[in-house]
């Protein structure tokens, strides 16, 4: 399969090319020539299925023309040790539960997925070292971090705002060493991208050393996040709940949602999607009116959704052929505020006994207001509460068991790099490497 650039300026790449450049030469996004539509009798038996199961078989959609049989079986078996399950929090609202992984965040699939991918194609180039830039406003980091801990020939730098991410954010990925280094970048994520992307264009740079990006801005990062989608149907099939199903995404870089909607594209039986937004309210004016106007990212306590230009945008745009009516047709938003974020939990935990992290806070009440009678929502809970105690306990009332997993992360010896948001001091830094 060739991949294109959302930009149109740049030759197509083939998957290995695409997923080893990360962003094509002219600042565009890779997006695939062709969406292969899953067979029918696939959707007849899905829910008969297992979780890697289905994912092999979706896999083998995107990948299968690049990536041999035994090889892309074995990256997402080894990609998907864990489970993604679907809980039910009220009658008609359930959760896809997406921190069961190393990290306890969503963004373990795609970046333990991507780290296979990527190991798979350097030792078919015989390459030895290729280095991954990652901008990270919350989980990315710490998921891009482990999945890519200890792999040979790749060594990674996680850029982040410098006091900006939760403490326990923080430990996951400044406390591991070896092929990690952390930078603390003394701006916002914007910042931090904005440095990323810099990098990738900067041609001394790139004669200097082998760049490549594990943001959502890669396909393989952000093309496995598919697979959960696909998961969830099969489990609310189970249930006998698939009529009007609605899916809500909490949404930061939209690398989430665009999986989601890619998997639409593959012929998911859903029908309709809702992009849940916290103070970073971009997407949703876009969709009120038609115009899309980035900004400086706010700070908020869905710190991993603190994004004012969100990069996957251009896929979304491109998708639907730059046609805001299309969009709107299948996508809506909805926006909240910190206080209304801590009303949202404290409220559902009240009444349901469920603890949401703020993240999920966002999907959770955008079904609760924009839900139509005879709709089933599902809301992605996209990390562990944990991760958020110091936020989530104060509301709730009660304290929030670390799982063992993450308390390990938090014993580790913080090991970072602080650097201005100018792109000549990172770009120094990269040259001294």
């Amino acid at each position: 399969m060739k991949y294109y650039s959302t930009n149109r300026q740049a030759p197509n790449a083939t998957l290995h090319e695409a997923v080893v450049k990360g962003l094509a030469s002219d600042r565009g996004l890779y997006m695939p020539e062709k969406i292969k539509a899953m067979p029918s009798d696939f959707f007849d038996t899905i829910e008969t299925m297992t979780f890697q199961e289905i994912a092999y078989k979706v896999a083998d959609a995107f990948f299968g023309d690049d990536v041999e049989y035994d090889e892309l079986r074995k990256i997402v078996y080894e990609t998907l040790e864990f489970d993604c399950p679907v809980e039910k929090v009220e009658d008609n609202i359930y959760s896809l539960e997406l921190f069961h992984g190393p990290t306890l965040a969503f963004k373990d699939v795609g970046a333990r997925f991507m780290a296979r991918l990527l190991q798979y194609f350097i030792r078919k180039e015989k390459r030895e070292q290729v280095n991954v830039l990652v901008a990270t406003s919350g989980d990315t980091g710490s998921a891009v971090a482990n999945g890519f801990f200890g792999v040979d020939g790749i060594h990674v730098y996680v850029l982040y705002p410098k006091g900006k991410v939760s403490k326990i954010q923080e430990c996951q990925f400044t406390t591991l060493g070896q092929n990690i280094t952390a930078i603390e970048v003394e701006g916002v994520f914007d910042d931090c991208q904005a440095l990323v992307k810099s990098a990738f264009m900067d041609k001394e740079l790139n004669e200097h050393m082998k760049l490549t990006s594990a943001n959502s801005i890669n396909v393989a990062r952000f093309l496995p996040q598919a697979f959960y989608y696909f998961n969830a149907y099969a489990r609310m099939k189970e249930l006998g709940k698939t009529d009007n199903l609605v899916m809500c995404v909490p949404s930061g870089n939209f690398g989430n949602i665009t999986a989601a909607l890619f998997g639409h594209r593959m012929g998911l039986p859903i029908k309709r999607f809702i992009a849940a937004n916290n103070a970073n309210d971009i997407f949703y004016k876009y969709l009120q009116t038609g115009k899309y106007e980035p900004m400086p990212s706010r700070q908020t306590i869905a710190n991993a959704m603190d994004v004012g230009d969100p990069s996957n945008f251009a896929r979304i745009y491109d998708l639907y052929e730059y046609d805001h009516s299309s969009i709107k047709a299948l996508v809506s938003g909805a926006t909240y505020s910190d206080e209304s974020i801590k009303e949202t939990i404290a409220e559902c935990y009240k009444t349901t006994g469920y603890i949401l992290d703020p993240h999920g806070a966002c999907g959770y009440q955008a079904l609760k207001d924009l839900l139509k009678e005879r709709e089933t929502g599902v809301f992605c809970e996209t990390a562990h509460p944990a991760k958020f105690k110091d936020t989530v306990e104060p509301v709730i009332g009660c304290e929030i068991k670390i799982p063992s997993r993450l308390a390990a992360f938090m014993r580790g010896e913080k090991r970072s790099i602080v650097m201005p948001k100018e792109f000549s001091a990172f770009k120094e830094f990269l040259m001294s490497r």
